[in-house]
């Protein structure tokens, strides 16, 4: 990733001493809504040099990192030569890893950054020789592109917690600090990504290891990984992945602080899922954070293909409320529980998206108040999980938007505790607008609103 605070590496992107080089090798799309690189490119990370973003991934076709190049992040330039062509000595080259085939040889998650204007540094995932488990190593180049130079021994290797995977760096007030999670769901330990001060050339742990955050929500399943860490006005966001890489279910999240050690506060939902996307993106996860051309941020992550035989590149832009990350073409979802309430109540219920629903708007001053904010004016698609027991048939909410009748939104029968969606457009303003749901047809519960 690619931190404003990073002095170093804005030398280097200031100095523009390389270029790109021009031929790609694979396909790239530009229609945004779908990947950008629509081939195996995993696990992405992106960092610029002078006017050119250099994008690099996990091991595929035979190269142990790939590597791709473009301007604007949207056109991709895949490259044909290995990142790093050769393993350090503690690193077996010969381990494969099943889900990824015969020439998956477990060399996972790339983070490069630059330390001088010809002095970059890669950290890579691999499988150690002597432990058998997932470590870190570092290696270094004289050009974005490679070839980096392994160094013969591991940056993080703890295989009594299960290993170390996931690299990341993070840098402000001159220091560089690595981010990593030890592999603990390897073994039936916990996962936490973790956090430690690096030498100046970001070959060397110093300081003290802290740990941030490990899985404790349901939808993290048995892991969280993929740190990536951005500072938004004074707020620390702990970008991560969560649940099983290798079907729908991997998804994104965040959590937040006021402090770089935190405590950190995760969010009450994911960030990206496959049904945040509508089923387009299968699996978002390995996500990366990067500032684009136009000078707004950007996310970059990846994406399972329609039949779940490799992970494609995908290039959204990330708009905030406050410190709140907001992904482009990303249902918002907004909790019933947690909306302004009056002549309603809330009760808990198995099944429902956090737990818990709002019913009973039964009476002609009942309401069910959200506060949403989209980054953009216009049309979006309001999506409301509900369920509709009545015996009388179809029911329906009212529904006022920023204080301005807008119609209705209409439920069939379901079934009580049976979670639907009806989907309606509802116009919004840019920022904050307020969506109200009142006494309609019939009987109704509201459990959450999404909104994209």
């Amino acid at each position: 990733m690619i931190q404003p605070y990073a002095v170093l590496a804005a030398l280097v992107m200031t100095a523009g001493l390389f270029t790109a080089p021009a031929a790609p090798t694979g396909p790239a799309t530009t229609a945004a809504a779908g990947p950008v690189i629509d081939q195996n490119f995993a696990d992405p990370d992106v960092m610029k040099v002078g006017r050119t973003y250099y994008a690099y991934a996990t091991n595929s076709d035979g190269r142990n990192i790939r590597w791709a190049t473009s301007t604007d992040l949207t056109t991709w330039a895949v490259q044909d030569s290995d990142a790093l062509p050769a393993l350090g000595a503690w690193a077996d080259p010969d381990w494969t890893f099943p889900p990824g085939g015969s020439t998956d040889h477990g060399v996972w998650a790339p983070e490069v950054f630059a330390t001088g204007p010809r002095s970059f540094v890669m950290w890579y995932t691999a499988h150690d020789r002597a432990s058998g488990k997932q470590c870190i190593g570092a290696a270094t180049a004289t050009t974005p592109g490679g070839p980096f130079v392994p160094r013969d021994t591991a940056l993080v290797c703890t295989p009594e917690i299960g290993g170390a995977i996931d690299a990341s760096s993070y840098a402000e007030n001159g220091r560089r600090y690595l981010l990593w999670k030890n592999d603990g769901n390897c073994c039936r330990q916990d996962t936490w990504l973790r956090l430690q001060q690096v030498s100046a050339d970001g070959l060397r742990r110093t300081g003290t290891e802290t740990a941030l955050i490990k899985q404790n929500k349901p939808f993290e399943g048995t892991l969280v990984e993929a740190p990536t860490l951005w500072k938004r006005g004074g707020t620390y966001v702990l970008f991560y992945s969560a649940n099983f890489f290798g079907n729908g279910s991997y998804m994104s999240s965040y959590a937040t602080s006021t402090s770089l050690r935190g405590p950190y506060t995760k969010a009450a939902a994911p960030l990206m899922t496959t049904d945040a996307f509508g089923g387009t993106v299968r699996g978002p996860g390995g996500q990366d954070v990067v500032t684009g051309p136009d000078g707004r941020d950007r996310i970059v992550f990846h994406g399972w293909n329609a039949d779940f035989t490799y992970r494609a590149m995908y290039s959204r832009r990330l708009d905030w409320q406050g410190a709140r990350p907001i992904v482009e073409g990303a249902k918002i979802r907004y909790e019933a529980e947690d909306a302004d309430f009056a002549r309603a109540n809330a009760r808990y219920a198995g099944g429902a998206s956090g737990g818990a629903v709002v019913g009973g708007v039964d009476f002609d001053d009942s309401r069910v108040t959200f506060t949403v904010h989209v980054p953009r004016a216009g049309e979006y698609r309001l999506h409301t999980r509900y369920a509709n027991g009545s015996d009388a048939g179809a029911a329906s909410h009212t529904l006022t938007v920023n204080g301005a009748a807008a119609g209705t939104v209409d439920y069939p029968v379901t079934g009580w505790d049976n979670w639907q969606v009806s989907e309606r457009p509802v116009t919004l303003r840019a920022g904050t607008n307020t969506l109200s749901y009142g006494k309609g047809a019939n009987f109704a519960e509201i459990d959450a609103i999404d909104v994209a």
